[in-house]
Parts: structure tokens; C-alpha cells; sequence
């Protein structure tokens, strides 16, 4: 195996950091956007009941907010909602832009690996095959080994680079799917509270 990155030449480097921070940020972000600590299925629920019975206050309140991302919103909305709706809609929204932002962290280097590393193997490709035209130049056809050598550095780094920008971009259509998927649930978690407080209509709040 080490034969071959140092067969690769030099741009191995790059794309061996590449696969290091794939495979680090995938993990931490698989981690991080655990749906069930991001978006707790009874947290709605939970907050509806202190309402009924007359128990938030502001320990509830920082108690939410620190609980989750969903948490973090409700908790928005709920410390505006007696300036109306239109108030606390906005408060809510403010506070799941900070969310989404954080959900979305290191996605967009996630992104930028895998369209970048496809273009290191390349570059090893050109670099590689510079290096058989100048041999064939110089020495002719008849160094065989000379040869291989630049062919193999053009393979090898073309190869290493699709590696890394596969796994790559499958990771960053997982990660941002469940996001988006995220985003959803927890808005519509939000508009069932706003309606809750500020709207006539029967709203379920156990399905959340």
C-alpha cells in the first residue's frame, strides 16, 4: 500500500488529507444530526401539557431551549408569543435559521471535497503523463521502466481522487437530505404551536 502512494507522487498527500477530513466529518456529523436529541417525538407534547397546566416559566423555558434544536425554536416562539403571532412566527424563524446554520456545519466542505478531489487525480493524471511525453522526448521508447513510472502516477492519482469524491458525495446527499428532512419535521412541530396559542382550530399535539 505504501508503494503505491508513493507511486502516486506528491498530490497523494492532498487527497490522503481529503479522505481523513471525509471520514471525520461524516462521523461527527452522523453524530451530531441524530434525529431523535435534534427533533424528541413528544417534546410538543411535553410543552403543551405545561402550558394546559399553567407550569412554564422561564427554568421551563431555559430547560427547553438547552434540550434540543427543536427545543431551542419552541423556546423562541414561546417567550414572544403574547406579542402575537406574526411576533412570535418571526421569533421562531430567527431561531431556526441559527439552527439550520448549525445543522448544515461542515456539509458545505463535505461538498467542496468531493468535487475538489476528483480534480487532484486529474491533475496527478496531467502531471503523470507530462513526465512520459518528456521521457519519450528525452530518452525514447525504450525506457520501459521510466514509462510505467509516469503512467502509473496518472492512474494511481485518478483512482485515489474518485475514491475520496464518491464516498464523499454520497455522505453530503445523506447528510443534507436528513437535514432538509429535519427542517421539516421541526417546522411543522413550530406552525402546530403557533396555531396552538394563536388559532381556533383543534390542533393534535400528540402526534409530535
Amino acid at each position: 500500500m505504501f508503494e503505491i502512494l508513493v507511486a502516486g507522487g506528491w498530490l497523494m498527500a492532498p487527497i490522503i488529507l481529503c479522505s481523513i477530513a471525509v471520514i471525520a466529518i461524516s462521523i461527527e456529523r452522523y453524530w451530531t444530526l441524530n434525529p431523535q436529541k435534534i427533533v424528541p417525538k413528544h417534546l410538543l407534547a411535553q410543552v403543551w401539557g405545561w402550558i394546559k397546566a399553567n407550569q412554564l416559566d422561564g427554568n421551563k423555558l431555559r430547560d427547553l431551549k438547552q434540550s434540543s434544536e427543536l427545543g431551542k425554536v419552541l423556546a423562541a416562539g414561546l417567550s414572544n408569543s403574547r406579542h402575537g403571532r406574526e411576533v412570535m412566527k418571526d421569533s421562531i424563524q430567527e431561531a431556526a435559521n441559527q439552527v439550520i446554520h448549525d445543522m448544515e456545519r461542515y456539509l458545505g466542505a463535505l461538498g467542496t471535497i468531493a468535487a475538489t478531489a476528483p480534480l487532484l487525480g486529474l491533475l496527478g493524471t496531467v502531471l503523470g503523463m507530462i513526465k512520459v511525453f518528456t521521457a519519450i522526448m528525452l530518452q525514447g521508447t525504450g525506457n520501459a521502466g521510466v514509462l510505467a513510472g509516469g503512467i502509473s502516477e496518472a492512474l494511481i492519482t485518478t483512482a485515489a481522487g474518485l475514491c475520496v469524491a464518491i464516498p464523499a458525495m454520497m455522505c453530503h446527499r445523506f447528510f443534507q437530505r436528513r437535514v432538509d428532512t429535519l427542517v421539516v419535521t421541526m417546522e411543522q412541530e413550530a406552525i402546530k404551536l403557533v396555531d396552538a396559542l394563536h388559532s381556533d382550530r383543534r390542533v393534535d399535539m400528540k402526534t409530535g
